[in-house]
């Protein structure tokens, strides 16, 4: 072979290792720019400010855990945050009781990973206009009265079934029946005097109290229910195929690490949560609230 012809096919063969050294380096790139997003999703059960804290810098962490890019998506009502899971929108979501037990009904597979300690014995409180004379849930007869979502377990499933276990029917026995579509609407609705009563999630009203936002001299609380068991995590049955083998183990890992007593962002995390950590859960423990669900016609 001439000089000349070799200096050709040296050129050729440097030319073709830097051109397949450049695929190489844009495909990695492409595949890790393009790497699918996890989206978390929660029930807008509380003011949009409190909801923002909480579930962006919860979607930080578990990105910087997990590998994989997360972010919150809002959901604009509770059902929202059902039809997201079930359309595959939303793969990870913070669920009450009952819009749980929805999501896993319709998206079967779907697993319950953890909740907070206090979700294991959780409990709604009825509150009152202070000088409406109500005292007890016998009282409510003939009174206005608001709900929280019609989707919440604690501001509405769970009230309405101690409700029915004292023999009331809301639908006749009060003068006017709404549902606000929070917890913290709720307690505002019956401070401004809009309803007689109402229910909501017991924990959101004592961090309202605790933090001084509840003019006491205008509602109050009556009467707290029995416990049950609430607010946990739902994650897709998918996850291992579309984010790797052993990725729905990491996520619940990385959940259950929490701890607010490490300090940082995690208990910036825990408390935007109000709980300390996150404990494990399976979907078992949500029977009791399908049953009841069932019982009322809220579930067919």
């Amino acid at each position: 072979m001439r000089k000349h012809d070799r200096e050709v096919l040296r050129r050729f063969f440097a030319a073709l290792a830097l051109l397949v050294a450049i695929i190489v380096v844009a495909v990695a790139c492409s595949s890790s720019s393009g790497q699918k997003t996890l989206y978390i999703g929660g029930i807008p059960d509380q003011d949009i400010s409190t909801l923002e804290v909480r579930f962006d810098k919860l979607a930080e962490y578990l990105s910087e855990e997990t590998g994989v890019p997360v972010k919150y998506l809002p959901s604009v009502d509770y059902s929202a945050v059902v039809t997201g899971f079930r359309n595959n929108d939303v793969q990870l979501a913070w669920y009450g009781g009952l819009t749980g037990v929805q999501a896993r009904l319709a998206v079967p597979g779907a697993k319950a990973l953890a909740q907070r300690a206090i979700d294991q014995r959780f409990t709604s409180v009825f509150i009152a206009h202070v000088g409406s004379g109500i005292t007890s849930l016998a009282d409510l007869e003939g009174r206005s009265f608001t709900f929280g979502s019609e989707s919440s377990t604690s501001g509405h499933l769970m009230p309405r079934f101690f409700m029915t276990e004292a023999g009331l029917d809301p639908e006749a026995d009060f003068s006017q029946l709404s549902y606000s579509g929070s917890h913290d609407r709720a307690w505002k609705l019956v401070e401004a005097g809009s309803f007689d009563a109402g229910a909501l999630n017991a924990n959101v009203w004592a961090a309202r109290v605790l933090e001084g936002k509840v003019d006491l001299s205008k509602v109050d609380a009556f009467f707290t229910t029995p416990s049950y068991f609430d607010y946990h995590w739902v994650a897709r049955p998918d996850l291992d195929d579309v984010y790797g083998k052993g990725f729905t183990q990491r996520l619940t890992n990385a959940l259950l690490a929490l701890d607010a007593s490490n300090g940082g962002a995690d208990q910036e995390i825990m408390d935007a949560f109000q709980a300390s950590i996150f404990v494990p859960t399976t979907n078992e423990k949500y029977q009791a609230i399908e049953s009841v669900a069932r019982s009322l016609g809220i579930i067919e």
